[in-house]
C-alpha cells in the first residue's frame, strides 16, 4: 500500500482562538504580552495557557513542572474551542514533558496547527510520528524574530492564515552548497534537538516514505559539536532516503565561511542536493516552513517549492 500523506490541519480564519503554551524555557511576561497583542491584530483570539508563566522550583530554566508544562499542552489541544497550539518559546525542556503528554486524548481531538522551532522539534517529530500530522517550524510569540522582525511576523501570519500566498521559499543569501534538485517530504529542525533524539521510541526515526527534504539549522554551537551532530544523524541511519537537504542559521556557530567546509564534508559524500542558507531557523529573521508537506528543492535556483499550501 501507498504511504498515508500527512494531514494537513485547517487555516486559521479571523476569530479563531490560539492557545499559548510553554513546553520548554522560562517566559518573560512582558514579550509574551507583546506577543498577544501581536496575535490580537491578526484578528486571532489568544490565551495563554495556566502555566506559561510558571518557573520550576528547583530548575529555573524551566518553564514550571514537567506535569504542568505536559498538562497545559495538553488541555489546549483537548479544548474544541482552540484552533492553534503554539509554543511561546524555546529553550530547554521539551523532551522531559514529551512522554507526559496524553497522545491518547491528543489523537482523539483531531488536527491542529502546532507553530514552534528550536527546542521544539521534538514535539515537531513526536506529532509526525504518532499523529501523522503537518506542523509549522517558524517564531514563537515570546521570541525576538516574532516581536522585532516584521518579514518574520508577516510570513508566519500568511503561513497560517493564506497559506497558498507562500509556497515558494527563498532568500537573499541562498545559493547551491551541492547542486541539483529533488522532490521529498519536508522534515526536521533544530539539529542538535534531531541527534539526541536519535533511537528514542516514538520519534520520526527516519526520513519520510518515498523520500524526504531535509531541514537543518541551529544555534550557539562550536564547529566541532556540529560535526559530531551531523556525525550522530549519519550513524544512526535517520539520513537514510533523504532525497535533498535546506540548511538554515547558524546563528552564534562563528564565521558562516568558516563552517561551510564542514557542513560540505560531511553532507556532499550523501549525493543529494544542498540548498544553504535559506533563512529559516534561530537567525534574527527566520522564515516559516511547513514539516511534512510535498515540496520541491531546486539548489540552483535557490528555491524550496512547497507543492501544496502548509495548511488545508
Amino acid at each position: 500500500m501507498p504511504p498515508v500523506p500527512p494531514v494537513r490541519p485547517r487555516r486559521l480564519r479571523p476569530g479563531d482562538r490560539v492557545a499559548v503554551v510553554a513546553p520548554s524555557g522560562r517566559v518573560p511576561a512582558e514579550r509574551l504580552a507583546a506577543g498577544l497583542d501581536v496575535l490580537r491584530g491578526w484578528g486571532l483570539d489568544p490565551v495563554a495557557m495556566p502555566h506559561v508563566l510558571d518557573v520550576h522550583p528547583r530548575l529555573p530554566y524551566l518553564a514550571g513542572t514537567d506535569a504542568d508544562r505536559a498538562r497545559d499542552l495538553t488541555d489546549a489541544w483537548c479544548d474544541p474551542s482552540v484552533a492553534a497550539v503554539l509554543a511561546a518559546r524555546g529553550g530547554y525542556g521539551t523532551q522531559r514533558m514529551v512522554d507526559l503528554l496524553d497522545w491518547t486524548a491528543l489523537r482523539a481531538a483531531g488536527p491542529k496547527v502546532f507553530v514552534g522551532y528550536s527546542d521544539l522539534t521534538v514535539l515537531h517529530e513526536a506529532l509526525a510520528a504518532r499523529l501523522g500530522l503537518v506542523t509549522v517550524h517558524g517564531p514563537m510569540p515570546a521570541t525576538a524574530p516574532f516581536l522585532a522582525d516584521p518579514a518574520s511576523r508577516e510570513h508566519l501570519r500568511r503561513t497560517l492564515l493564506e497559506p497558498e500566498t507562500v509556497t515558494e521559499l527563498t532568500s537573499p543569501a541562498a545559493r547551491a552548497l551541492v547542486p541539483g534538485r529533488a522532490f521529498g517530504t519536508t522534515f526536521g529542525g533544530c539539529l542538535s534537538m534531531l541527534a539526541t533524539e536519535a533511537g528514542v521510541p516514538g520519534r520520526a526515526a527516519v526520513c519520510p516514505p518515498g523520500g524526504g527534504i531535509l531541514l537543518l539549522e541551529d544555534v550557539g554551537e562550536e564547529p566541532y559539536r556540529i560535526d559530531r551532530w551531523l556525525t550522530q544523524l549519519l550513524r544512526s541511519g535517520i539520513l537514510a532516503g533523504v532525497t535533498g537537504i535546506a540548511l538554515g542559521s547558524w546563528h552564534d556557530c562563528g564565521p558562516y565561511e568558516d563552517l561551510r567546509p564542514l557542513l560540505l564534508d560531511r553532507l556532499a559524500p550523501l549525493g543529494v542536493p544542498v540548498l544553504e542558507e535559506l533563512g529559516f531557523g534561530h537567525g534574527p529573521t527566520t522564515l516559516t516552513v511547513p514539516l511534512g508537506v510535498p515540496a520541491a528543492l531546486d539548489a540552483d535556483a535557490r528555491t524550496l517549492t512547497l507543492k501544496e499550501p502548509a495548511l488545508a
